[in-house]
């Protein structure tokens, strides 16, 4: 199955926590023939098609017909949303609240006047031991509402507070039970057995394609879903030929991939080096291959945006549709050079896509990717790519329908580029 605009809307809606990403992705290599590795165990010296998870991260490769270096397309699983605070019960003028903090750098107006689900996963007491079990409520139960206008100090704007302003209404008059109570028997857990959870607001609008030609997707979390989605159905459609391909989705890009499992980990580089060793290599064969390997860093590009045209670079203009962007920044907030950067143009013109590039405006802050983290970490030479589209951060974002296909298609001429 390739990629496109219809897949990536049932993926989205499928995945609405960094959890269930990898749920999503490891089901589809699971039907695909790859098999599923513990970190705890010895992995096989047999070339196959394997991968693991880390709590929100995954990592899957292709060794079955592979023995040069590294072809690596990264992601990362998180998305900016609102999350539920440790103790989130409040009872404010009769009404029944749920406290909820920002997640990374959402857009907060975005999130308001919405109906909101829950997801995430609960760590749950078995006996002696603790699992830990995926947790998805699609009802509307939480909806954080806009102040009237009729109350506001100043009728054209209203600055949201992070601390007060995002909380969320889920019912009214005296509580009967408590949220965490409530989302336990709703997963099918006894109250009691929760431990700890780790649960975030989605928004239940479904994924769809719009636009008056059906040439626009509108969806939650296309940063960077689209990116997990067009790297997994890119490795699916892979026919190795040279180097190995590898798909890796971190957790925490958007609040700096510190974790046991981000790009500042030694997530990559400890799957990178064990593909080495359980083959029989050895550590100076794995170091070897890192100066010919090859990662993209796949996430999102800003579109110029129609009603902000100033906002932009004026040289750089990224049009939805007009296929892949190749993203620059000269103070490293993106990873690419001309080494990279020829690298993927490459894989474009193997895949006969157009190429776009952009940098962002110099008298603007520009955001960062897993581009420059993971570069760092492994050593290994990065170029940062992305699908263009618009109101990124937003509840709610909008991208070319077309571009999924040709995101994808770059991405499997990276995988396996031609000699």
């Amino acid at each position: 199955m390739s990629a496109s605009a219809a897949g990536l809307c049932d993926f989205i809606d499928a995945s609405p926590s960094p959890f269930h990403v990898c749920a999503t992705v490891a089901a589809r290599l699971a039907a695909a023939g790859y098999t599923e590795l513990s970190e705890g165990e010895r992995w096989p010296g047999e070339r196959g098609r394997y991968f693991t998870v880390r709590a929100g991260s995954l990592v899957a490769w292709n060794s079955e017909a592979a023995e040069g270096p590294f072809r690596i397309v990264g992601a990362h699983t998180d998305s900016p949303n609102l999350r539920v605070k440790q103790h989130p019960d409040r009872l404010v003028a009769g009404w029944r609240v749920v406290a909820l903090e920002p997640y990374g750098g959402a857009w907060l107006n975005s999130w308001l006047d919405r109906d909101l689900g829950i997801s995430g996963r609960l760590s749950v007491r078995v006996g002696a031991a603790v699992e830990h079990r995926l947790v998805r409520i699609d009802d509307p139960i939480l909806r954080v509402p806009q102040l009237a206008i009729h109350l506001a100090e100043d009728r054209k704007s209203l600055t949201l507070d992070p601390q007060r302003h995002v909380n969320a209404v889920w019912g009214a008059g005296a509580e009967t039970k408590s949220f965490l109570e409530f989302v336990a028997e709703r997963a099918g857990v006894a109250p009691t057995a929760v431990l700890a959870a780790d649960l975030m607001t989605h928004d239940l609008t479904p994924s769809t394609v719009v636009g008056a030609g059906a040439d626009l997707l509108s969806a939650p979390r296309l940063d960077n879903q689209a990116s997990c989605y067009a790297g997994m159905e890119a490795l699916l459609d892979t026919q190795p030929r040279g180097p190995l391909p590898v798909l890796v989705l971190f957790d925490h890009e958007e609040v700096g991939s510190s974790s046991d499992h981000g790009a500042q980990s030694d997530l990559l580089g400890t799957v990178l080096e064990r593909i080495v060793l359980a083959a029989g290599g050895t550590r100076e064969d794995f170091l070897r291959r890192l100066p010919d390997s090859l990662l993209a860093s796949a996430d999102m590009a800003h579109a110029t945006h129609p009603n902000y045209p100033e906002r932009h670079e004026p040289g750089h203009l990224i049009e939805v549709n007009a296929g892949p962007v190749l993203k620059v920044h000269p103070n490293l907030r993106y990873a690419t050079d001309s080494r990279t950067a020829a690298g993927f143009a490459l894989a474009c013109e193997q895949a006969g896509v157009p190429l776009q590039r952009y940098e962002h405006r110099a008298d603007l802050p520009c955001g960062s990717t897993i581009g420059p983290l993971a570069s760092a970490r492994t050593g290994i030479p990065t170029v940062d790519v992305g699908a263009a589209q618009l109101a990124m951060h937003s509840a709610r974002e909008l991208m070319g329908a077309h571009d999924v296909s040709a995101y994808s298609a770059a991405m499997r001429a990276f995988f396996s580029p031609e000699p």
